[in-house]
Formats: structure tokens, sequence, C-alpha cells
């Protein structure tokens, strides 16, 4: 675990590269150093039908919702989050040009005694080192 849930509204599929997005926050993630590399998972979705706020065409959203394991101290989360904020800012900036946006960030913590896994990538990253 970590992972970072990117919801959008599918009017902003023309006007961000999605894919761009992912890559930028699952590098704040890793250069957090908060999370081993293997369980970093960074996922965008995009949602056919919504309604926000005034209900105007333009409006769009980007929800970021982190999922994360206990045990890092409330100074560690709020740093990553502030990151994760910060690089979404970056990359998001054309729409923050218009009266038509919003963006959000939730970090969640999951009870490991209500978690399941099981991921094979950990091995081969732990065996070769994460540059490889």
């Amino acid at each position: 675990m970590p992972h970072l849930v990117i919801e959008h509204s599918a009017n902003l599929a023309d006007k961000t590269d999605m894919d761009h997005l992912c890559r930028e926050l699952q590098s704040v993630m890793v250069s957090s150093n908060l999370f081993e590399l293997g369980g970093i998972r960074v996922r965008a979705f995009s949602a056919a039908h919504y309604a926000i706020a005034d209900l105007q065409g333009e409006n769009g959203f980007v929800d970021l919702n982190l999922r994360i394991g206990k045990g890092r101290s409330l100074e560690d989360k709020k740093k990553v989050g502030d990151a994760l904020m910060e690089r979404a800012q970056t990359v998001l900036a054309p729409l923050f040009e218009t009266e038509h946006f919003a963006l959000s960030l939730e970090i969640r913590e999951i009870d490991a005694e209500l978690s399941w896994k099981h991921n094979t990538i950990h091995k081969r990253i732990r065996a070769t080192g994460p540059n490889s």
C-alpha cells in the first residue's frame, strides 16, 4: 500500500494528460521515502456522470484519494499530502485559469486487519533493487 486513486470528471479528458498526472504523483510518492516502491499504485478513473456546483457544463473536478497503511506520523502524512497537492496544482495549472475547476485530496488510513494483499512485485523489486 499506498494506492492513490484519481477520480475526475469526464469533461477533462481532452484538457489534461491523466497519464502524465499519474506519473508525476507516483514520483512524489516515491521521493517521499514513506512508501515501499513495490506497493505504490496510482490510477485514474473518469466519471462519466456527475453534477458539479451550479451545473455549468464547463465545471470539472479532480479528486485524489490516497489510501495508506497505518503507522506514519501526522507530520509525515501532511508532508506527503502537501507535496501531492502542490504537484497536482502544478500539473493542472491550466485548469485553474478558469472559474470551473475543483481539486481535492484526502488521505485515508487502512486497518491492516481488514486489508488483504498478495503481491509478487515486492519480491522482484527487493531482489533487484528499485533502480533495476
